[in-house]
């Protein structure tokens, strides 16, 4: 357990319940195999920390540093040492001791001693908080309405966005638009991707299948597809194409190619034949060769999905909206997607992203989710987490990062049937990469701060100028006592009632998430009825502090609050009583299938949205115009 305890496996965790749980000798020994040590024996094991241990001691410089961008950084350099550097911006200087260092400006810079680097992260020690404002969430895939064919596209999200920008709100948020899968259309939700530097195509405009209550997949992206294919025949050709290309240069060939084979061999590259799984093998050269038309198909259609999220930002800006669109970062990818495929090294095999035990799973959540590995993370200079935020700030205001808890530590489920346990992620730095990428463009982040939070990291992020989520239905004392009174919610903060996997405000008050529960048999029948109770109680115990039992009254408290945004869910405006997604299922509920009740012009017509947005603007959060 010493070398596990080296390598950042944490021993012992709390879980949600308030029980104390230990990391097992097979979890620790599953999470060292996925980290690369092979410690199948107590020698092996020895070792590898005897290895692990001279290799620490050996190093004059840390591995990381961060530092305020504009001064010199206080890095460990010795006062006799020769060192380079090379500046992210390609600026190269040498120099001998720590006195020489220069001031390094924002960035991800490199410090060479000998052969030893050492990655300086000069990030802004906090970001700005944004001016008091509201926006409104929705599910992207829902926007067209329950009476409208298809699936909801970027065009709808830019006339949305509009929209409310004449309603006074500064944001319009969404789920991840991440590249998903659609050689399987079984596979659709947006926090499982196949790949996060990449875009979700079926939100592109034209060719939708059917309308009703619930989005048909494969119907959907059959027709989409199909449009798609037959625009594609009929293009001619775009100087701005070529750009892109050129642009985007290998990570997009390899992405094209990645969705070419899975048009040929399925969605997951684990069964595809062997010598495709390593996209730099001559098999994988050669069907480059062979698939280049379709390559240039995935090409154009990544082209198209960029084009049309910027216009819809474009859009959204100049309608008003302060922020424009606020995507959602997923915490993960799926371990055989395209990210996976084009990037092996910067994640871990053998085990799953996952949560540890609570109230309605017992044994904790597998979440299918390829971590990222913390030894590649550091040796990459934090590459890959940087390019990925920095995709994702291209086209919004504002970022969620999904499960920010994963910037201390990750839980991480092995595949061979053990226990899951933590491990530690270099937080401080990753939270550096957040800052340095949102100041280059003047950008929100959001923490997901919910679940096991670890002590101090809300603290923390306060401090970098992340603002931390807060749920209104979970804002009272860990005793179970009084809601908290609207006051008491900090400034540096997201506040709204519920998130997609949540009950919705009608839901939770009609007891629907108990039901649903109930029938999956998560819950007997004697604790549905205690759950019942609960809720009642908890519901009365609410009403109490909001002062009036309905949306306007919830959206006027949350408006009154001190934190800096305020989200909105379509769900409370429009009543709908079920939600998105009910967390560990997969068939047992239609989860990211619901449509909008209403489509984007009913939906900005509404008289439940123009009253809320009139309750924000008497709050001072935005005008209606």
């Amino acid at each position: 357990m010493r070398l596990a305890g080296a390598m950042g496996v944490l021993p012992v965790y709390t879980d949600l319940t308030g029980t104390q749980r230990e990391t097992g000798p097979d979890t620790a020994r599953a999470m060292l195999a996925a980290l690369g040590l092979d410690v199948a024996t107590d020698r092996q094991a020895r070792d590898a920390l005897a290895g692990v241990e001279a290799a620490h001691a050996a190093r004059r410089l840390p591995e990381w540093h961060v530092s305020d961008a504009g001064t010199v950084p206080d890095v460990a350099v010795p006062d006799d040492a020769a060192w380079s550097l090379l500046q992210e911006d390609g600026t190269q200087t040498e120099g001998r001791g720590p006195a020489a260092l220069p001031a390094l400006p924002n960035g991800i810079h490199r410090l060479n001693l000998g052969d030893e680097t050492c990655t300086i992260l000069s990030a802004p020690p906090r970001l700005p908080l944004p001016d008091p404002t509201w926006g409104l969430i929705v599910p992207l895939w829902g926007l067209k309405g329950a009476d409208t064919a298809g699936v909801g596209d970027y065009r709808d999200l830019g006339a949305l966005g509009e929209g409310l920008g004449r309603l006074g709100a500064g944001f319009l948020g969404l789920n991840p638009v991440h590249a998903g899968f659609p050689a399987d259309p079984g596979a659709h939700s947006p926090y499982q991707p196949s790949h996060r530097r990449r875009l979700n195509i079926l939100h592109l405009p034209g060719g939708g299948a059917a309308s009703g209550r619930l989005i048909d997949y494969p119907a959907e992206i059959a027709a989409k597809l199909a449009a798609l294919r037959s625009e594609f025949a009929a293009f001619t050709g775009d100087p701005a194409f070529d750009a892109f290309r050129n642009a985007e240069g290998p990570a997009l060939a390899t992405f094209a190619l990645h969705q070419a084979l899975s048009d040929r061999h399925g969605a997951y590259w684990n069964d595809w034949p062997g010598d495709l799984r390593d996209p730099g093998s001559a098999a994988a050269r050669a069907a480059a060769d062979d698939l280049s038309a379709e390559i240039a198909f995935h090409s154009w259609a990544q082209w198209r999905a960029e084009t049309e999220l910027a216009a819809a930002q474009s859009r959204a800006r100049a309608g008003g909206l302060t922020l424009g669109l606020y995507l959602d970062l997923a915490v993960g990818t799926h371990p055989y997607g395209a990210e996976t495929w084009e990037d092996r090294d910067s994640f871990v095999r053998g085990v799953s992203l996952g949560a540890p035990p609570d109230a309605f799973t017992a044994a904790g959540q597998t979440w299918n989710l390829a971590p990222l590995d913390p030894l590649a993370l550091v040796a990459q200079e934090f590459r890959p987490l940087a390019e990925t935020l920095r995709r994702q700030l291209r086209h919004s205001g504002a970022l969620r990062i999904d499960h920010i808890l994963g910037f201390e530590r990750a839980f991480w489920v092995p595949d061979t049937g053990a226990p899951g346990a933590y491990i530690a992620m270099p937080r401080e730095a990753m939270l550096a990469v957040a800052r340095i990428e949102a100041a280059r463009v003047g950008a929100v982040i959001v923490g997901e701060d919910l679940g096991v939070v670890p002590p101090g990291l809300r603290k923390r992020l306060s401090e970098a100028g992340i603002l931390g989520c807060r749920l209104a239905m979970f804002e009272r004392g860990d005793d179970g006592g009084p809601f908290h009174p609207a006051s008491a919610y900090p400034e540096a903060a997201i506040a709204s009632f519920s998130t997609h996997d949540l009950p919705t405000w009608a839901g939770w008050r009609a007891e629907t998430d108990l039901d649903a529960w109930a029938a999956l048999g998560a819950l007997t029948p004697a604790a549905r009825r205690k759950a019942g109770a609960t809720r009642r109680r908890d519901i009365a115990a609410f009403d109490a502090v909001i002062g009036r039992p309905d949306a306007e009254g919830l959206h006027a408290f949350l408006a009154d609050t001190p934190s800096r945004m305020v989200a909105v869910q379509a769900e409370t405006v429009l009543d709908a009583a079920e939600q998105p997604n009910l967390p560990g299922t997969v068939d047992g509920h239609p989860n990211w299938r619901r449509k909008l009740s209403s489509g984007v012009c009913e939906l900005l017509s509404d008289p439940r949205l123009q009253s809320t947005a009139r309750v924000m603007s008497r709050a001072r959060r935005g005008k209606v115009r």
